[in-house]
């Protein structure tokens, strides 16, 4: 007895004086806590040893042995070891600059190694720290990521992908908007926190606009100018990349050089042209530059399809670039009618149908809006880019007359002259609704010329003949075509840009109408104009297409950000 309460008052002078609101509480009290069984091995005595801090912050530790002595047994000591943690990883970073002694130095195996009390509180004495709650994971990359914390080189950052989430501005265009990338992340063996955070940190999805939000954001008669109270999706001071850049509009250019494979042909075989001697492989070598320019251009727009869908779906629901998913179709059935002899005499019926659905299908949606009001009211998104969905009926009935179909045509020929009467009236008038275009879309106004030039061919080719209701139509072309001709300031004072392209299928198309009815009324006047007016065009697509390729390769300015499918889905907030 009197062994044992020696042993007891030496274990009591041992212990330090803990602060009063911690309740001392000795190991071997509660079963199984903040213990560690140690057996007579050497090696698993000295385990403990091997325990590190997980950060570079001083861990501060305090150990008290307890020995008991079993002489029937084997020897068993329990050590309590006691860990408290500082308020922070930075706080005890910050404020021990000095190394501490670790872990394995100040835990004392009960043994004859046993140190007495004093020499263990001198060599432990230091600022304690108590065990506090300690951010991690996401939580506390961010935190030094946002500067709210110092981000000292010991602490790295365990999630970098932060930053360049920050940098990817375009993603929300992208197709799928990022949700492949996660994809990929979770079969990387990221944790699933890991996870919807990274995708916490992404762009929004862009989602379709309603109709209204165009007309309340752009300005403009192209509906392409940003007001000043709007904001866009994607940074105003840095060049968007190629694709997202890239417009429906460029179809414009297979418009304008396909359609001189026509007419190159009309002039081969015309009789009222043969006096020029033009040969065939004209038509041959312009056909085929057409087409590997159909296949470029349609190639390049496809890649924006795969890669940036959501972009290509703005275009679409754009009130005046919808006009445009017309050109693709109408450039192919261009490609069709200017085939060579050499290439094919006869095209299959087929191709007709194939061509002309897709037209047709737009048709239902563009003409359904015009008629039944709303915001896609044709008095409020008339412009003469509209034209472009009426050209196509009347190149569709002209293929179809050529291969030998008869009502198909027909039914054409009749949409788009009811059509092309309606929006010929409002264009005239002009509405208050509609803007008075500015200079840069001079070139539009010749789209005016466009559809009575084919609709006069196509109803002579339905006939058989060019007879007094394909003069009525041509004559109408040529008037509208000289009223635009002479007015010298649609040539003039604005700066180069794909609409210039507006100018070139209607020239054209003036051209070989002109061709076709100096073949019916043959003299000295419809020779001269129709090879005046076939130098005419052919000019201007030349001098068009070389200043393209200057202002797209040399220059680098022929694309620029197109703001108009950037517009913010909210609303600017009212002052």
């Amino acid at each position: 007895m009197e062994k044992s309460k020696a042993a007891y008052m030496a274990k009591e002078d041992g212990i330090e004086e803990l602060p009063s609101l911690i309740k001392v509480t000795t190991a071997p009290e509660v079963a199984g806590f903040d213990c560690v069984m140690h057996h007579d091995d050497e090696k698993y005595r000295l385990k403990l040893s091997g325990f590190h801090c997980f950060s570079s912050s001083a861990v501060g530790t305090e150990s008290t042995a307890a020995e008991g002595q079993n002489n029937t047994s084997h020897s068993q000591i329990t050590h309590s070891v006691s860990i408290s943690m500082p308020p922070s990883p930075l706080g005890a970073h910050l404020e021990n600059t000095n190394e501490l002694p670790s872990l394995d130095k100040d835990v004392a195996i009960a043994g004859n190694d046993i140190p007495n009390s004093a020499a263990t509180s001198e060599k432990t004495t230091r600022t304690k720290f108590y065990s506090q709650p300690m951010p991690k994971g996401p939580a506390f990359n961010e935190a030094i990521a946002n500067g709210s914390v110092p981000n000292p080189p010991e602490l790295p950052l365990r999630n970098p992908m932060i930053h360049k989430l920050k940098n990817r501005p375009f993603d929300p265009f992208k197709t799928g908007s990022g949700k492949l990338e996660r994809q990929i992340s979770n079969l990387r063996g990221k944790h699933l926190e890991t996870a919807q955070d990274l995708e916490s940190q992404q762009p929004a999805e862009v989602e379709a606009l309603p109709v209204d939000r165009y007309f309340d954001a752009l300005e403009g008669p192209e509906w392409d100018t940003l007001r000043a109270s709007e904001e866009i999706l994607l940074p105003e001071d840095q060049t968007w990349p190629f694709l997202l850049r890239y417009p429906i509009s460029s179809f414009g250019i297979c418009l304008g050089v396909s359609s001189q494979a026509i007419m190159w042909k009309t002039l081969a075989t015309s009789t009222s042209t043969k006096f020029l001697h033009v040969s065939p492989d004209v038509n041959l070598v312009l056909w085929c530059i057409s087409v590997a320019l159909v296949a470029i251009v349609s190639f390049i727009y496809s890649l924006k399809v795969i890669f940036y869908f959501e972009a290509v779906c703005r275009e679409y629901y754009h009130p005046i670039r919808v006009n445009f998913f017309f050109a693709p179709w109408i450039a192919l059935l261009f490609l069709a009618l200017g085939v060579p002899a050499s290439v094919s005499q006869n095209l299959h019926k087929s191709l007709w149908y194939i061509l002309m659905t897709p037209i047709f299908c737009l048709e239902i949606k563009i003409y359904g809006q015009w008629m039944s009001g709303g915001q896609r009211r044709l008095s409020r998104v008339a412009n003469p880019s509209n034209h472009l969905s009426v050209v196509g009926n009347f190149v569709g009935a002209l293929l179809g007359a050529s291969i030998g179909l008869k009502e198909g045509p027909i039914f054409f020929f009749a949409v788009g002259l009811a059509h092309y009467t309606v929006l010929f009236v409002t264009l005239y008038q002009r509405l208050p609704t509609n803007e008075t275009l500015p200079k840069e879309l001079h070139p539009v106004f010749f789209l005016f010329v466009a559809a009575p030039s084919v609709a006069s061919m196509a109803w002579a080719k339905i006939q058989g003949y060019f007879d007094y209701g394909s003069r009525i139509s041509y004559f109408i072309a040529l008037f509208l075509y000289l009223s635009l001709a002479i007015r010298l300031n649609f040539f003039r004072g604005f700066r180069f840009s794909l609409a210039w392209w507006a100018y070139t299928f209607p020239m054209t198309g003036a051209a070989i109408a002109t061709i076709r009815y100096s073949d019916m009324v043959t003299n000295g006047v419809t020779k001269t104009l129709a090879v005046f007016l076939s130098a005419v065009a052919t000019l201007t697509v030349a001098a068009l297409l070389v200043t393209t390729i200057l202002h797209a390769f040399v220059l680098r300015d022929l694309f620029p950000n197109d703001i108009a499918i950037a517009i913010s889905e909210r609303r600017p907030k009212s002052t």
